[in-house]
């Protein structure tokens, strides 16, 4: 930490050099031209394709994690590991999000996959961009960290009221301000024309309603990566490993839907365990700004972060489950 008039500023330290940023871009990259060439052809995907996708984008940040650990040290696996763990479970949420979309604008199942991702590849790039703005902010000086932690706390008390409230997350089409402008820009056909998102329609060229799910994917995406990337950077200071977790847990997503799908909604207590998460990385972050200000503040070690958040997903499932199996069999 260096020190200028406007008060101290962070250097940012990261393990990244400009040749494992062109790698991992240069990965990252690949599997999304290998997803879609995969899904070239709309197709309904089965729980076993689904499963076995997932357990791959599951394998891949656990051996990039170990190679971190033989690389770089303990820290910054650990810091990858629990920053992806924060990740993932917000992205779970978001799940629940699109399926609300990808029903509400009819999409055929065999299309799903392919919103799906659609979505996430434009999400990456979002995604960067909130990256780099929030390294930006954090260079100006430590109040950053105080930014962040009132964003996330005021999320927090956002997310658990509406827990308490039991309050339904709905989708409206017409009231959602994406979808209008790209009415207005463009004529929208009447049905879905395969994987297309542009069609000529009596000479015109005319969007497909593809085309308006997937920019209403990538807008809702854009609310949730305000809390998420501020999320990490409560975990690690490290501009590479807050975009690898992003990215790790976005590539995974497009299978995890089709795994989650029919089980999204037992989860009912996971808003109460998301609200416990974000107050809690809130506070995380306070207490480092406080930490670089007055020396005695205690600073939560990133280890303990990762166990209180492993913790508190695991009662959220746990309590969930047990929830929904106590009213089937009062049903």
């Amino acid at each position: 930490m260096t020190r200028v008039r406007g008060g101290p500023v962070l250097d940012l330290p990261s393990i990244a050099s400009p040749q494992l940023w062109a790698i991992s871009v240069a990965v990252l990259l690949g599997l999304l031209i290998a997803d879609f060439a995969i899904t070239h052809r709309p197709h309904d995907v089965g729980m076993r394709e689904a499963v076995g996708w997932s357990l791959f984008y599951l394998a891949l940040p656990a051996v990039f994690g170990v190679l971190l650990w033989q690389v770089y040290g303990q820290r910054p696996a650990v810091e990858f590991f629990t920053g992806y763990v924060v990740e993932k479970s917000l992205s779970v949420d978001n799940l629940f999000v699109f399926m609300l979309l990808l029903a509400a604008f009819a999409v055929p199942p065999r299309l799903a996959q392919r919103v799906l991702l659609y979505g996430i590849a434009g999400a990456l790039v979002l995604r960067a961009v909130f990256i780099a703005a929030g390294a930006v902010v954090l260079r100006s000086g430590t109040w950053a960290f105080l930014l962040f932690g009132a964003v996330l706390l005021a999320t927090a008390v956002k997310v658990f009221r509406e827990a308490l409230r039991h309050e339904q997350y709905r989708v409206d089409i017409d009231d959602m301000r994406s979808v209008r402008l790209m009415r207005r820009l463009m004529p929208v056909t009447g049905g879905y024309h395969g994987g297309r998102l542009t069609v000529v329609e009596r000479g015109r060229r005319a969007l497909t309603p593809l085309a308006l799910v997937v920019v209403a994917v990538f807008m809702t995406d854009l609310v949730f990566a305000v809390d998420s990337v501020p999320a990490v950077y409560g975990v690690t200071e490290d501009p590479y490993l807050v975009f690898a977790t992003n990215a790790f847990a976005l590539l995974g997503l497009r299978a995890l839907y089709f795994v989650l799908h029919n089980v999204l909604d037992r989860l009912r207590h996971l808003n109460y365990g998301l609200a416990v998460i974000l107050a809690f990385i809130g506070v995380k972050l306070v207490l480092h700004w406080a930490h670089g200000v007055w020396p005695g503040v205690p600073d939560i070690p990133t280890d303990a972060s990762l166990a209180v958040i492993g913790l508190t997903l695991a009662t959220v499932t746990a309590t969930s489950l047990y929830a929904d199996r106590r009213e089937r069999v009062r049903a």
